[in-house]
């Protein structure tokens, strides 16, 4: 086969020509992303019903919201985590990895309304969050002291204050949470038989 080329250099210039045209022509049509979608997109929802165990979450709240999202457009699956500690639940639902990740929320956020009336009313008026969200995160910050002089707590309440806020403003960035510590807080005694007397004139 090379000798019939080396015999007939005009032909193999003439293959060689053809193929690189060809090449020029399909690298202008194929579709490149600089950054290709390759994980699922994911709809967080949260759910929380003061004072209730996880088996009360789950038949209460869990369950009337798996009912009504189960079908929606382009859903691979979903599922729930229920905690009896901060009395919370969360529903996880990945979608296609095809779709967008604004349309996944609206049509997410339209099936948790239609379950609204079937969630207890301490649900409701506590409120049930719809966010995108991905389960791994992408990025873990620390915050540390380099010579011990702030407690965590200091350390939590200024991400909180000037960290959480920021991060979760930047593109791309659908959830910025911080770990570790509680926030600040103020406890007051209120003592009822305390008046103040006046005068009056």
């Amino acid at each position: 086969m090379s000798n019939f080329f080396i015999k007939r250099p005009i032909v193999a210039m003439v293959i060689a020509i053809l193929t690189v045209i060809v090449g020029a022509v399909s690298i202008a049509r194929l579709p490149v992303s600089q950054f290709p979608n390759i994980v699922p997109p994911e709809i967080q929802l949260l759910a929380t019903y003061v004072g209730a165990d996880a088996q009360t979450l789950e038949q209460s709240v869990a369950t009337p919201i798996e009912q009504q999202i189960n079908g929606v457009d382009r859903m691979n699956y979903m599922y729930s985590l229920n905690a009896t500690g901060n009395s919370q639940t969360t529903v996880i639902v990945n979608f296609d990895v095809s779709t967008d990740p604004n349309n996944d929320l609206i049509l997410t956020q339209s099936r948790q309304t239609q379950a609204a009336s079937q969630l207890p009313v301490d649900v409701n008026n506590y409120g049930v969050t719809v966010q995108k969200s991905a389960t791994a995160p992408l990025m873990l910050v620390g915050l540390y002291s380099p010579e011990g002089s702030r407690h965590a707590e200091f350390l939590a309440n200024y991400a909180y204050i000037n960290l959480n806020d920021p991060i979760g403003r930047l593109p791309g960035v659908g959830h910025a949470q911080v770990f570790g510590a509680a926030q600040y807080a103020m406890r007051l005694w209120v003592k009822p038989d305390c008046r103040r007397s006046g005068r009056r004139d």
